[in-house]
């Protein structure tokens, strides 16, 4: 296998939960992961590694997902009505439940950054001090706003118990 294909199939999910995070729509989700990995293959050379391999693919994922939003003058505006879930821990009840989509929307619902940050550390598994770096924030700063996110949806979930 090349290194791309290593890469492709390490972070394609990665980059795939990160885009429907913040498209909502599993097409373009799909669209945009491939025009990811296709200008990731373009611009290889140029990875010059000081960040993570999987913070620059969702970096160019996000301004891929930009660019074609201001091509297409359009936001999606999903309504956020999620599941019954029950327990504590909020993770589990994402990772587990049946309604993921509609959680997905609730999360894309928080308000900036709150969707992003929530959305990197759970579904991007990105340490804090990557998060924040994609931001050009603290570590500590990324942890709070994670945290801060975390008791939005705990919040948001317990309302439609």
């Amino acid at each position: 296998m090349t290194q791309l294909d290593d890469i492709y199939h390490t972070y394609f999910k990665d980059v795939f939960l990160y885009v429907y995070s913040l498209s909502g729509d599993q097409h373009i989700a799909e669209d945009i992961t491939s025009e990811t990995f296709m200008k990731a293959l373009t611009s290889l050379d140029s990875f010059k590694g000081n960040s993570d391999i999987r913070v620059w693919l969702c970096q160019i994922a996000k301004n891929s997902y930009y660019s074609y939003l201001r091509k297409k003058k359009s936001f999606v505006d999903l309504e956020s009505v999620p599941e019954p879930a029950s327990g504590d821990n909020v993770e589990q009840e994402i990772a587990t439940s049946e309604a993921s989509v509609k959680v997905h929307e609730m999360i894309q619902n928080l308000k900036e950054p709150y969707n992003k940050v929530f959305t990197l550390r759970l579904f991007g598994e990105l340490s804090f001090k990557q998060i924040g770096k994609l931001f050009g924030k603290s570590d500590n700063w990324a942890c709070v706003t994670y945290h801060r996110a975390r008791e939005k949806v705990k919040a948001r979930m317990g309302d439609y118990r």
